[in-house]
Protein backbone atom coordinates (compact mmCIF):
# COMPACT_ATOMS: atom_id res chain seq x y z
CA UNK A 1 0.00 0.00 0.00
CA UNK A 2 1.33 3.27 -1.07
CA UNK A 3 1.73 6.42 1.42
CA UNK A 4 -0.74 8.06 3.73
CA UNK A 5 0.14 11.23 1.12
CA UNK A 6 -1.53 9.59 -1.50
CA UNK A 7 -4.80 9.51 -0.28
CA UNK A 8 -6.18 5.86 -0.42
CA UNK A 9 -4.10 4.68 -4.01
CA UNK A 10 -4.35 1.25 -4.42
CA UNK A 11 -3.07 -1.40 -6.53
CA UNK A 12 -5.48 -4.06 -5.43
CA UNK A 13 -8.54 -4.89 -6.96
CA UNK A 14 -11.56 -7.04 -5.09
CA UNK A 15 -14.86 -5.33 -4.45
CA UNK A 16 -14.17 -4.32 -1.10
CA UNK A 17 -11.49 -2.17 -1.80
CA UNK A 18 -13.20 1.06 -2.95
CA UNK A 19 -12.05 3.54 -0.44
CA UNK A 20 -14.85 7.00 0.83
CA UNK A 21 -18.11 7.19 1.21
CA UNK A 22 -20.60 5.65 -0.60
CA UNK A 23 -23.15 7.73 -2.25
CA UNK A 24 -27.63 7.35 -1.97
CA UNK A 25 -29.85 7.84 -4.41
CA UNK A 26 -30.60 11.32 -2.13
CA UNK A 27 -27.51 13.18 -2.88
CA UNK A 28 -28.37 12.64 -6.35
CA UNK A 29 -31.59 14.57 -6.01
CA UNK A 30 -30.51 17.91 -5.53
CA UNK A 31 -28.79 17.77 -8.71
CA UNK A 32 -31.88 16.77 -10.32
CA UNK A 33 -33.93 19.36 -8.66
CA UNK A 34 -32.03 22.53 -9.81
CA UNK A 35 -33.24 21.81 -13.21
CA UNK A 36 -36.79 20.72 -11.66
CA UNK A 37 -38.55 22.94 -14.42
CA UNK A 38 -37.28 21.52 -17.66
CA UNK A 39 -37.52 17.99 -16.36
CA UNK A 40 -41.32 18.48 -15.41
CA UNK A 41 -41.51 19.48 -18.98
CA UNK A 42 -40.41 16.06 -19.61
CA UNK A 43 -42.20 14.05 -17.56
CA UNK A 44 -45.77 15.88 -18.71
CA UNK A 45 -44.38 14.83 -22.44
CA UNK A 46 -43.43 11.45 -21.27
CA UNK A 47 -46.64 10.98 -20.00
CA UNK A 48 -48.46 12.21 -23.44
CA UNK A 49 -46.02 9.51 -25.16
CA UNK A 50 -47.36 7.24 -22.88
CA UNK A 51 -51.17 7.88 -23.76
CA UNK A 52 -50.29 7.73 -27.33
CA UNK A 53 -48.44 4.43 -27.16
CA UNK A 54 -51.14 3.27 -24.67
CA UNK A 55 -53.74 3.82 -27.11
CA UNK A 56 -51.93 2.02 -30.66
CA UNK A 57 -53.05 -1.16 -29.48
CA UNK A 58 -56.61 -0.37 -28.71
CA UNK A 59 -56.41 1.21 -32.48
CA UNK A 60 -55.14 -1.98 -33.66
CA UNK A 61 -57.43 -4.14 -32.13
CA UNK A 62 -60.18 -1.77 -33.35
CA UNK A 63 -58.73 -2.05 -36.61
CA UNK A 64 -58.60 -5.14 -36.82
CA UNK A 65 -62.16 -5.96 -35.49
CA UNK A 66 -63.61 -3.50 -38.27
CA UNK A 67 -61.89 -5.50 -41.06
CA UNK A 68 -63.33 -8.80 -39.91
CA UNK A 69 -67.02 -7.00 -39.49
CA UNK A 70 -66.22 -5.22 -42.78
CA UNK A 71 -67.19 -2.50 -41.80
CA UNK A 72 -65.80 1.29 -42.99
CA UNK A 73 -62.33 1.97 -41.34
CA UNK A 74 -63.49 5.36 -41.55
CA UNK A 75 -61.34 7.48 -38.83
CA UNK A 76 -59.61 5.16 -37.23
CA UNK A 77 -56.00 4.79 -39.97
CA UNK A 78 -55.52 8.70 -39.56
CA UNK A 79 -55.83 8.25 -35.79
CA UNK A 80 -53.38 5.55 -36.01
CA UNK A 81 -51.15 7.43 -38.06
CA UNK A 82 -51.52 10.35 -35.44
CA UNK A 83 -50.52 8.38 -32.55
CA UNK A 84 -47.77 6.87 -33.95
CA UNK A 85 -46.19 10.22 -35.73
CA UNK A 86 -47.38 12.39 -32.09
CA UNK A 87 -45.49 9.81 -30.52
CA UNK A 88 -42.18 10.10 -32.19
CA UNK A 89 -42.35 13.88 -31.99
CA UNK A 90 -42.98 13.54 -28.62
CA UNK A 91 -39.65 11.09 -27.89
CA UNK A 92 -37.86 13.49 -30.34
CA UNK A 93 -38.06 16.56 -27.99
CA UNK A 94 -38.04 15.14 -24.63
CA UNK A 95 -34.70 13.34 -25.70
CA UNK A 96 -33.43 16.92 -26.70
CA UNK A 97 -34.39 18.06 -23.08
CA UNK A 98 -33.13 15.35 -21.54
CA UNK A 99 -29.55 15.33 -23.26
CA UNK A 100 -29.82 19.37 -22.58
CA UNK A 101 -30.41 18.77 -18.96
CA UNK A 102 -27.64 16.24 -18.50
CA UNK A 103 -25.07 18.16 -20.09
CA UNK A 104 -26.80 20.56 -17.13
CA UNK A 105 -26.50 18.57 -14.04
CA UNK A 106 -22.27 17.62 -15.00
CA UNK A 107 -21.63 21.14 -15.18
CA UNK A 108 -23.70 22.21 -12.65
CA UNK A 109 -21.55 19.15 -10.40
CA UNK A 110 -18.16 20.54 -11.80
CA UNK A 111 -18.68 24.07 -10.51
CA UNK A 112 -19.53 22.93 -6.90
CA UNK A 113 -16.72 20.36 -7.28
CA UNK A 114 -14.06 22.78 -8.52
CA UNK A 115 -15.52 25.28 -5.42
CA UNK A 116 -15.01 22.88 -3.39
CA UNK A 117 -11.56 21.53 -4.08
CA UNK A 118 -9.92 25.28 -4.44
CA UNK A 119 -11.90 26.13 -0.96
CA UNK A 120 -10.10 22.63 0.36
CA UNK A 121 -7.91 22.98 3.01
CA UNK A 122 -4.09 22.85 2.18
CA UNK A 123 -3.41 19.25 3.83
CA UNK A 124 -5.98 17.73 1.56
CA UNK A 125 -3.79 18.90 -1.23
CA UNK A 126 -0.78 17.02 0.39
CA UNK A 127 -2.30 14.14 1.53
CA UNK A 128 -4.11 13.30 -2.71
CA UNK A 129 -2.81 13.38 -5.94
CA UNK A 130 -3.45 16.01 -8.10
CA UNK A 131 -4.40 14.17 -11.04
CA UNK A 132 -7.01 11.85 -9.19
CA UNK A 133 -8.03 15.35 -8.04
CA UNK A 134 -8.74 16.45 -12.05
CA UNK A 135 -9.88 13.20 -13.03
CA UNK A 136 -13.11 14.01 -10.25
CA UNK A 137 -13.49 17.01 -12.07
CA UNK A 138 -14.03 15.20 -15.65
CA UNK A 139 -14.29 11.46 -15.53
CA UNK A 140 -16.31 11.01 -12.32
CA UNK A 141 -18.96 14.03 -13.13
CA UNK A 142 -19.32 12.96 -16.59
CA UNK A 143 -21.05 9.84 -15.32
CA UNK A 144 -23.93 12.14 -13.82
CA UNK A 145 -24.77 12.54 -17.54
CA UNK A 146 -25.70 8.89 -17.79
CA UNK A 147 -28.67 9.39 -15.02
CA UNK A 148 -30.60 11.11 -17.07
CA UNK A 149 -29.85 11.12 -20.64
CA UNK A 150 -30.12 6.58 -20.71
CA UNK A 151 -33.63 6.46 -18.76
CA UNK A 152 -34.52 7.87 -15.24
CA UNK A 153 -36.52 10.32 -16.05
CA UNK A 154 -38.42 8.80 -18.81
CA UNK A 155 -38.81 5.56 -16.76
CA UNK A 156 -41.66 8.10 -14.71
CA UNK A 157 -43.75 7.97 -18.66
CA UNK A 158 -42.74 5.01 -18.12
CA UNK A 159 -43.85 3.35 -15.13
CA UNK A 160 -47.28 4.77 -16.33
CA UNK A 161 -47.20 3.49 -19.97
CA UNK A 162 -46.21 -0.18 -17.60
CA UNK A 163 -48.72 0.00 -15.33
CA UNK A 164 -51.43 0.72 -18.22
CA UNK A 165 -49.94 -2.03 -20.21
CA UNK A 166 -50.61 -4.65 -17.22
CA UNK A 167 -54.23 -3.66 -16.45
CA UNK A 168 -54.91 -3.77 -19.86
CA UNK A 169 -53.34 -7.29 -20.47
CA UNK A 170 -54.86 -8.34 -17.13
CA UNK A 171 -58.28 -7.24 -18.97
CA UNK A 172 -58.09 -9.22 -22.16
CA UNK A 173 -56.71 -12.20 -20.31
CA UNK A 174 -55.88 -13.28 -16.94
CA UNK A 175 -53.83 -16.52 -17.83
CA UNK A 176 -51.65 -15.37 -20.46
CA UNK A 177 -51.30 -11.60 -17.76
CA UNK A 178 -50.23 -14.29 -15.20
CA UNK A 179 -47.55 -16.41 -17.15
CA UNK A 180 -46.08 -12.83 -18.92
CA UNK A 181 -46.13 -11.53 -15.17
CA UNK A 182 -44.23 -14.24 -13.69
CA UNK A 183 -41.36 -14.07 -16.21
CA UNK A 184 -41.49 -10.17 -15.71
CA UNK A 185 -40.69 -10.22 -12.08
CA UNK A 186 -38.24 -12.81 -12.32
CA UNK A 187 -36.10 -10.62 -14.39
CA UNK A 188 -36.15 -7.74 -11.94
CA UNK A 189 -34.99 -9.91 -8.73
CA UNK A 190 -32.21 -10.78 -10.83
CA UNK A 191 -31.79 -7.50 -11.75
CA UNK A 192 -32.00 -6.30 -8.49
CA UNK A 193 -29.41 -8.72 -7.00
CA UNK A 194 -27.09 -8.16 -9.71
CA UNK A 195 -27.26 -4.12 -9.73
CA UNK A 196 -26.09 -4.42 -5.93
CA UNK A 197 -22.51 -5.48 -6.99
CA UNK A 198 -22.43 -2.44 -9.90
CA UNK A 199 -22.02 0.12 -7.47
CA UNK A 200 -19.20 -1.28 -5.94
CA UNK A 201 -17.36 -1.81 -8.62
CA UNK A 202 -17.93 1.10 -10.73
CA UNK A 203 -16.83 3.40 -7.68
CA UNK A 204 -13.32 0.86 -8.19
CA UNK A 205 -13.48 1.66 -11.66
CA UNK A 206 -13.17 5.66 -11.03
CA UNK A 207 -10.65 5.27 -8.56
CA UNK A 208 -9.08 3.15 -11.19
CA UNK A 209 -9.43 6.01 -13.53
CA UNK A 210 -8.33 8.93 -11.09
CA UNK A 211 -4.93 6.42 -10.74
CA UNK A 212 -4.38 6.60 -13.83
CA UNK A 213 -5.12 10.40 -14.56
CA UNK A 214 -2.68 11.19 -11.37
CA UNK A 215 0.12 8.81 -13.50
CA UNK A 216 0.02 10.61 -16.41
CA UNK A 217 -0.13 14.10 -15.01
CA UNK A 218 2.81 13.42 -13.12
CA UNK A 219 4.64 11.85 -15.98
CA UNK A 220 4.09 14.99 -18.19
CA UNK A 221 4.26 17.51 -16.11
CA UNK A 222 8.02 16.33 -15.11
CA UNK A 223 8.41 15.82 -18.94
CA UNK A 224 11.78 17.27 -19.07
CA UNK A 225 13.49 16.02 -16.08
CA UNK A 226 12.33 12.12 -17.32
CA UNK A 227 13.74 12.88 -20.56
CA UNK A 228 16.74 13.72 -19.35
CA UNK A 229 17.12 11.15 -16.76
CA UNK A 230 16.32 8.52 -19.85
CA UNK A 231 13.32 7.31 -17.63
CA UNK A 232 10.60 7.65 -20.43
CA UNK A 233 10.48 4.12 -21.22
CA UNK A 234 10.04 3.46 -16.64
CA UNK A 235 7.63 5.63 -16.83
CA UNK A 236 5.68 4.74 -19.89
CA UNK A 237 5.58 1.15 -18.09
CA UNK A 238 4.64 2.95 -14.69
CA UNK A 239 1.55 4.75 -16.90
CA UNK A 240 0.97 1.26 -18.53
CA UNK A 241 0.35 -0.22 -15.22
CA UNK A 242 -2.59 2.15 -13.66
CA UNK A 243 -4.42 1.76 -17.45
CA UNK A 244 -4.32 -1.66 -16.74
CA UNK A 245 -5.66 -1.53 -13.65
CA UNK A 246 -8.51 0.69 -15.19
CA UNK A 247 -8.93 -1.82 -18.00
CA UNK A 248 -9.28 -4.53 -15.47
CA UNK A 249 -11.53 -2.52 -13.02
CA UNK A 250 -13.73 -1.16 -15.81
CA UNK A 251 -14.31 -5.21 -17.03
CA UNK A 252 -15.55 -5.75 -13.59
CA UNK A 253 -18.40 -3.68 -14.48
CA UNK A 254 -18.33 -4.97 -17.67
CA UNK A 255 -19.02 -8.37 -16.61
CA UNK A 256 -21.65 -7.54 -14.04
CA UNK A 257 -23.28 -5.21 -17.14
CA UNK A 258 -23.19 -8.37 -19.55
CA UNK A 259 -25.63 -10.13 -16.94
CA UNK A 260 -27.92 -7.13 -16.66
CA UNK A 261 -28.26 -5.62 -20.03
CA UNK A 262 -29.95 -8.61 -21.97
CA UNK A 263 -31.92 -9.61 -19.12
CA UNK A 264 -34.60 -7.26 -20.57
CA UNK A 265 -34.10 -9.12 -23.94
CA UNK A 266 -34.74 -12.65 -22.50
CA UNK A 267 -37.88 -11.64 -20.83
CA UNK A 268 -39.28 -10.21 -23.97
CA UNK A 269 -38.37 -13.56 -25.86
CA UNK A 270 -39.64 -16.02 -23.19
CA UNK A 271 -42.83 -13.80 -22.75
CA UNK A 272 -43.15 -13.51 -26.39
CA UNK A 273 -43.01 -17.45 -27.39
CA UNK A 274 -45.32 -18.04 -24.19
CA UNK A 275 -47.54 -15.93 -24.96
CA UNK A 276 -47.53 -16.91 -28.76
CA UNK A 277 -47.94 -20.98 -27.65
CA UNK A 278 -50.61 -20.42 -25.30
CA UNK A 279 -52.65 -17.62 -26.63
CA UNK A 280 -52.78 -19.13 -29.88
CA UNK A 281 -54.00 -22.07 -28.40
CA UNK A 282 -56.74 -20.35 -26.68
CA UNK A 283 -57.74 -18.71 -29.60
CA UNK A 284 -57.84 -22.24 -31.30
CA UNK A 285 -60.25 -22.99 -28.07
CA UNK A 286 -62.58 -20.19 -28.67
CA UNK A 287 -61.44 -18.14 -25.49
CA UNK A 288 -60.04 -15.44 -26.73
CA UNK A 289 -59.87 -14.25 -30.58
CA UNK A 290 -57.50 -12.62 -32.84
CA UNK A 291 -58.12 -8.97 -32.29
CA UNK A 292 -57.53 -9.96 -28.21
CA UNK A 293 -54.00 -12.11 -29.03
CA UNK A 294 -52.81 -9.58 -31.16
CA UNK A 295 -53.79 -6.25 -28.50
CA UNK A 296 -52.60 -8.33 -26.14
CA UNK A 297 -49.01 -9.11 -27.73
CA UNK A 298 -48.89 -5.44 -28.73
CA UNK A 299 -49.44 -4.73 -24.59
CA UNK A 300 -46.54 -7.31 -24.13
CA UNK A 301 -44.32 -5.18 -26.35
CA UNK A 302 -45.35 -1.97 -24.87
CA UNK A 303 -44.86 -3.12 -21.54
CA UNK A 304 -41.30 -4.58 -22.15
CA UNK A 305 -39.92 -0.89 -23.49
CA UNK A 306 -40.23 0.47 -20.02
CA UNK A 307 -39.14 -2.88 -18.19
CA UNK A 308 -35.71 -2.44 -20.54
CA UNK A 309 -35.75 1.79 -19.75
CA UNK A 310 -36.44 0.86 -15.82
CA UNK A 311 -33.25 -1.54 -16.12
CA UNK A 312 -30.82 0.76 -18.13
CA UNK A 313 -32.12 3.21 -15.79
CA UNK A 314 -31.23 1.19 -12.71
CA UNK A 315 -28.04 0.16 -13.80
CA UNK A 316 -26.72 3.82 -14.94
CA UNK A 317 -27.86 5.18 -11.70
CA UNK A 318 -25.93 1.78 -9.75
CA UNK A 319 -22.51 3.55 -11.96
CA UNK A 320 -23.48 7.43 -11.19
CA UNK A 321 -23.51 6.59 -7.62
CA UNK A 322 -19.85 5.06 -7.83
CA UNK A 323 -18.70 8.01 -9.09
CA UNK A 324 -21.01 10.29 -7.04
CA UNK A 325 -19.16 9.02 -3.92
CA UNK A 326 -16.06 10.32 -5.19
CA UNK A 327 -17.55 13.78 -5.88
CA UNK A 328 -19.41 14.01 -3.06
CA UNK A 329 -15.83 13.19 -0.70
CA UNK A 330 -14.58 16.31 -1.61
CA UNK A 331 -17.80 18.13 -1.85
CA UNK A 332 -18.48 17.24 1.91
CA UNK A 333 -15.45 17.57 3.38
CA UNK A 334 -14.86 20.73 5.35
CA UNK A 335 -14.01 23.62 3.59
CA UNK A 336 -10.82 25.93 4.42
CA UNK A 337 -12.98 28.34 6.47
CA UNK A 338 -15.52 25.71 7.86
CA UNK A 339 -14.83 26.22 11.02
CA UNK A 340 -13.61 30.00 11.09
CA UNK A 341 -14.64 32.32 14.06
CA UNK A 342 -14.03 35.72 12.74
CA UNK A 343 -14.48 38.04 15.79
CA UNK A 344 -11.72 40.78 14.94
CA UNK A 345 -10.92 42.97 11.61
CA UNK A 346 -8.00 44.93 10.48
CA UNK A 347 -9.29 48.53 10.57
CA UNK A 348 -6.65 50.16 12.81
CA UNK A 349 -3.71 48.84 10.52
CA UNK A 350 -0.89 46.92 11.83
CA UNK A 351 0.02 48.96 14.24
CA UNK A 352 3.45 48.77 16.03
CA UNK A 353 3.77 45.27 15.92
CA UNK A 354 3.16 43.60 12.74
CA UNK A 355 3.87 39.81 12.65
CA UNK A 356 4.15 37.91 16.73
CA UNK A 357 5.60 34.41 16.81
CA UNK A 358 4.36 33.84 20.67
CA UNK A 359 5.51 30.05 21.73
CA UNK A 360 4.35 28.10 18.36
CA UNK A 361 4.59 24.79 17.59
CA UNK A 362 3.56 22.94 14.89
CA UNK A 363 3.99 19.28 13.08
CA UNK A 364 2.13 18.00 9.98
CA UNK A 365 2.86 14.45 11.60
CA UNK A 366 2.52 14.24 14.90
CA UNK A 367 5.31 12.02 15.55
CA UNK A 368 7.66 14.78 13.18
CA UNK A 369 7.67 18.14 15.03
CA UNK A 370 8.59 21.00 13.06
CA UNK A 371 8.56 24.01 14.83
CA UNK A 372 9.08 23.93 18.61
CA UNK A 373 7.87 27.09 20.94
CA UNK A 374 9.06 29.57 18.15
CA UNK A 375 8.73 32.93 19.55
CA UNK A 376 9.97 36.40 17.69
CA UNK A 377 8.11 39.99 16.87
CA UNK A 378 8.60 41.88 13.65
CA UNK A 379 8.36 45.44 13.39
CA UNK A 380 6.19 47.00 11.43
CA UNK A 381 8.32 48.58 8.35
CA UNK A 382 11.37 46.61 9.49
CA UNK A 383 13.07 43.43 7.74
CA UNK A 384 13.46 40.22 9.06
CA UNK A 385 15.19 37.19 7.53
CA UNK A 386 14.58 33.83 8.87
CA UNK A 387 17.54 31.55 8.45
CA UNK A 388 18.59 27.94 8.70
CA UNK A 389 20.08 24.66 7.44
CA UNK A 390 17.16 22.78 5.36
CA UNK A 391 14.37 21.35 7.66
CA UNK A 392 14.77 23.65 9.69
CA UNK A 393 11.75 24.98 9.19
CA UNK A 394 11.45 28.89 7.67
CA UNK A 395 8.80 27.90 4.81
CA UNK A 396 6.94 26.37 7.53
CA UNK A 397 6.88 30.14 9.57
CA UNK A 398 5.32 31.88 6.32
CA UNK A 399 2.82 28.76 6.16
CA UNK A 400 1.51 29.90 9.18
CA UNK A 401 1.36 33.52 8.74
CA UNK A 402 -0.42 33.06 5.68
CA UNK A 403 -3.27 30.16 7.62
CA UNK A 404 -2.15 27.50 5.08
CA UNK A 405 -2.26 25.64 8.37
CA UNK A 406 -2.74 26.46 12.26
CA UNK A 407 -0.57 25.76 14.97
CA UNK A 408 -0.70 23.04 17.49
CA UNK A 409 0.16 25.33 20.12
CA UNK A 410 0.81 29.02 20.81
CA UNK A 411 -0.29 32.19 18.84
CA UNK A 412 0.56 33.78 15.94
CA UNK A 413 -0.34 37.57 15.66
CA UNK A 414 -0.79 40.34 12.49
CA UNK A 415 -1.07 43.88 13.89
CA UNK A 416 -2.04 42.18 17.52
CA UNK A 417 -5.30 40.45 16.28
CA UNK A 418 -4.65 36.52 16.56
CA UNK A 419 -4.77 35.34 13.00
CA UNK A 420 -7.32 33.08 13.59
CA UNK A 421 -10.20 35.82 14.42
CA UNK A 422 -9.48 37.33 11.40
CA UNK A 423 -11.49 36.88 7.91
CA UNK A 424 -8.65 34.87 6.15
CA UNK A 425 -9.63 36.85 2.91
CA UNK A 426 -8.60 40.32 4.63
CA UNK A 427 -5.30 38.39 6.64
CA UNK A 428 -3.97 37.17 3.01
CA UNK A 429 -4.82 40.47 1.66
CA UNK A 430 -2.84 42.19 3.68
CA UNK A 431 0.06 39.84 2.93
CA UNK A 432 1.67 39.63 -0.58
CA UNK A 433 3.73 35.85 -0.55
CA UNK A 434 6.02 34.65 -2.87
CA UNK A 435 6.69 30.51 -2.80
CA UNK A 436 9.73 29.12 -2.71
CA UNK A 437 9.26 27.44 -6.22
CA UNK A 438 7.86 30.65 -7.78
CA UNK A 439 5.17 29.06 -9.64
CA UNK A 440 3.77 30.58 -12.45
CA UNK A 441 0.72 30.08 -14.04
CA UNK A 442 0.14 29.04 -17.96
CA UNK A 443 -1.79 32.24 -19.59
CA UNK A 444 0.15 35.63 -20.26
CA UNK A 445 2.54 37.65 -18.43
CA UNK A 446 -0.15 39.88 -17.56
CA UNK A 447 -2.57 37.02 -16.45
CA UNK A 448 -0.05 36.34 -13.88
CA UNK A 449 0.82 39.96 -12.75
CA UNK A 450 -2.88 40.72 -12.04
CA UNK A 451 -3.35 37.81 -9.87
CA UNK A 452 -3.56 39.49 -6.98
CA UNK A 453 -4.35 43.22 -8.34
CA UNK A 454 -7.07 42.13 -10.97
CA UNK A 455 -7.88 46.06 -11.96
CA UNK A 456 -4.14 46.64 -12.43
CA UNK A 457 -3.72 48.60 -15.48
CA UNK A 458 -0.82 48.21 -18.54
CA UNK A 459 1.09 50.98 -17.58
CA UNK A 460 1.16 49.54 -13.77
CA UNK A 461 2.27 46.50 -15.00
CA UNK A 462 4.98 47.53 -17.03
CA UNK A 463 5.98 49.49 -14.10
CA UNK A 464 6.21 46.67 -11.81
CA UNK A 465 8.05 44.40 -14.36
CA UNK A 466 11.12 47.06 -14.60
CA UNK A 467 11.04 47.57 -10.57
CA UNK A 468 12.62 43.60 -10.85
CA UNK A 469 14.77 44.18 -13.84
CA UNK A 470 11.71 42.35 -16.76
CA UNK A 471 11.51 44.79 -18.98
CA UNK A 472 13.40 42.28 -21.41
CA UNK A 473 10.56 39.94 -21.47
CA UNK A 474 8.18 42.17 -22.80
CA UNK A 475 10.35 43.97 -25.26
CA UNK A 476 11.18 40.32 -26.84
CA UNK A 477 7.84 39.45 -28.16
CA UNK A 478 5.44 41.95 -30.06
CA UNK A 479 2.13 41.02 -28.08
CA UNK A 480 4.80 42.96 -24.73
CA UNK A 481 2.56 41.75 -21.35
CA UNK A 482 0.68 40.32 -23.38
CA UNK A 483 2.86 37.16 -24.63
CA UNK A 484 2.07 33.95 -23.43
CA UNK A 485 4.28 32.05 -20.70
CA UNK A 486 3.52 28.70 -21.56
CA UNK A 487 2.63 25.76 -19.49
CA UNK A 488 3.95 26.61 -15.83
CA UNK A 489 5.65 29.23 -17.23
CA UNK A 490 8.21 27.10 -19.08
CA UNK A 491 8.98 30.02 -21.60
CA UNK A 492 10.74 31.70 -19.26
CA UNK A 493 13.88 31.11 -17.02
CA UNK A 494 13.94 30.39 -13.60
CA UNK A 495 14.85 33.39 -12.91
CA UNK A 496 12.54 35.10 -15.19
CA UNK A 497 9.72 33.00 -13.16
CA UNK A 498 11.39 33.93 -10.32
CA UNK A 499 11.07 37.72 -10.52
CA UNK A 500 7.66 37.80 -12.02
CA UNK A 501 6.65 35.83 -8.58
CA UNK A 502 7.77 38.71 -7.00
CA UNK A 503 6.61 41.56 -9.50
CA UNK A 504 3.33 39.64 -8.69
CA UNK A 505 3.20 40.31 -5.20
CA UNK A 506 4.88 43.86 -5.42
CA UNK A 507 1.72 44.83 -7.76
CA UNK A 508 -0.59 43.48 -5.17
CA UNK A 509 0.70 46.37 -2.78
CA UNK A 510 0.15 44.47 0.27
CA UNK A 511 1.75 45.86 3.26
CA UNK A 512 3.68 43.01 4.26
CA UNK A 513 5.70 41.09 1.93
CA UNK A 514 7.17 37.52 2.39
CA UNK A 515 9.83 35.61 0.13
CA UNK A 516 10.33 32.37 0.10
CA UNK A 517 14.24 31.77 -1.51
CA UNK A 518 13.27 34.46 -3.37
CA UNK A 519 16.84 35.16 -5.16
CA UNK A 520 17.61 31.56 -5.41
CA UNK A 521 17.37 31.00 -9.43
CA UNK A 522 19.42 34.64 -9.74
CA UNK A 523 22.82 34.86 -11.25
CA UNK A 524 25.01 37.63 -9.21
CA UNK A 525 23.93 40.62 -11.60
CA UNK A 526 20.06 40.09 -11.00
CA UNK A 527 20.43 38.92 -7.70
CA UNK A 528 21.58 42.29 -6.84
CA UNK A 529 19.15 44.10 -8.92
CA UNK A 530 16.39 42.38 -6.86
CA UNK A 531 18.59 42.88 -3.89
CA UNK A 532 18.16 46.58 -4.58
CA UNK A 533 14.70 46.15 -5.53
CA UNK A 534 14.06 44.53 -2.47
CA UNK A 535 15.68 47.78 -0.01
CA UNK A 536 13.15 50.41 -1.94
CA UNK A 537 10.30 48.39 -1.71
CA UNK A 538 11.28 47.44 1.79
CA UNK A 539 10.88 51.61 2.99
CA UNK A 540 6.83 51.03 1.96
CA UNK A 541 6.41 47.34 3.19
CA UNK A 542 7.33 44.95 6.17
CA UNK A 543 9.31 41.99 4.93
CA UNK A 544 10.27 38.57 6.12
CA UNK A 545 13.34 37.15 3.33
CA UNK A 546 14.22 33.86 3.11
CA UNK A 547 17.48 32.93 1.92
CA UNK A 548 20.38 30.12 2.34
CA UNK A 549 22.64 33.33 0.53
CA UNK A 550 23.27 35.25 3.86
CA UNK A 551 24.35 38.20 1.37
CA UNK A 552 21.27 39.16 0.63
CA UNK A 553 20.09 39.29 4.10
CA UNK A 554 23.17 40.85 6.18
CA UNK A 555 21.29 44.32 5.84
CA UNK A 556 17.68 43.22 7.23
CA UNK A 557 17.05 44.96 10.66
CA UNK A 558 16.74 41.12 12.64
CA UNK A 559 17.78 37.80 11.46
CA UNK A 560 15.80 35.03 13.19
CA UNK A 561 18.34 31.67 12.83
CA UNK A 562 16.24 28.46 12.68
CA UNK A 563 17.84 24.36 13.53
CA UNK A 564 15.38 22.28 13.30
CA UNK A 565 12.27 24.45 14.40
CA UNK A 566 14.26 25.75 17.16
CA UNK A 567 15.06 29.12 17.39
CA UNK A 568 18.86 29.73 18.19
CA UNK A 569 19.12 33.62 18.10
CA UNK A 570 17.23 36.74 17.15
CA UNK A 571 19.40 39.68 16.20
CA UNK A 572 21.66 41.49 13.46
CA UNK A 573 24.02 40.03 11.19
CA UNK A 574 27.35 41.36 13.64
CA UNK A 575 25.43 40.57 17.09
CA UNK A 576 24.38 36.96 15.55
CA UNK A 577 28.30 36.61 14.63
CA UNK A 578 29.14 36.48 18.31
CA UNK A 579 26.45 34.80 19.87
CA UNK A 580 25.29 31.89 17.60
CA UNK A 581 27.89 29.10 16.45
CA UNK A 582 25.65 28.01 13.55
CA UNK A 583 25.40 31.34 12.24
CA UNK A 584 29.02 32.21 12.07
CA UNK A 585 29.86 29.01 10.19
CA UNK A 586 27.21 29.79 7.67
CA UNK A 587 28.79 33.13 7.50
CA UNK A 588 32.13 31.84 7.10
CA UNK A 589 31.07 28.62 4.59
CA UNK A 590 29.73 31.72 2.03
CA UNK A 591 32.91 33.39 2.95
CA UNK A 592 31.05 36.48 5.15
CA UNK A 593 34.51 36.30 7.49
CA UNK A 594 33.36 38.25 10.58
CA UNK A 595 36.69 39.78 10.83
CA UNK A 596 34.73 43.09 11.70
CA UNK A 597 32.09 41.55 14.33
Amino acid sequence: MSSPRFGGFRRSGGPDDSTGPKATFSQLVPYLLEHKKILAVVVVLSLLGAGASLGQPLLVAQVISTVQSGAELGWLVPALIALVVGGALLSSVRHYLLQRTGESVVLSSRRHLVARLLNLPISQFDARRTGDLVSRVGADSTMLRAVLTQGLVEAIGGSVTFVGAIIAMLIIDGVLFGLTFTVVVSSIIIVIVLSRRIRVYSRIAQDRVGDLTASVERAISAVRTVRAANAVQREIDSVDDDARGAWRAGLDVARISAFVVPISSIAMQVSFLVVLGVGGFRVATGTIDVAQLVSFILFLFIMIMPLGQAIGAFTSVMQALGALGRIQEIIEFPSETANDVVTEKLDGGLGPDAIEFDNVSFAYDPETPILDSVSFTVKTGTRIALVGPSGSGKSTVLSLIERFYDPQSGSIRLGGHDVRSLDRAELRGAIGYVEQDAPVLAGSIRDNLILGAPNATDAECIAVLAEVNLSNIVDRDERGIHSPVGEGGVLLSGGERQRLAIARALLAAAPILLLDESTSSLDGLNEQLMKDAIDRVSAQRTLIVIAHRLSTVIDSDQIVVLRKGVVLGVGTHKQLLKTVPLYRELAETQLLTPVDA
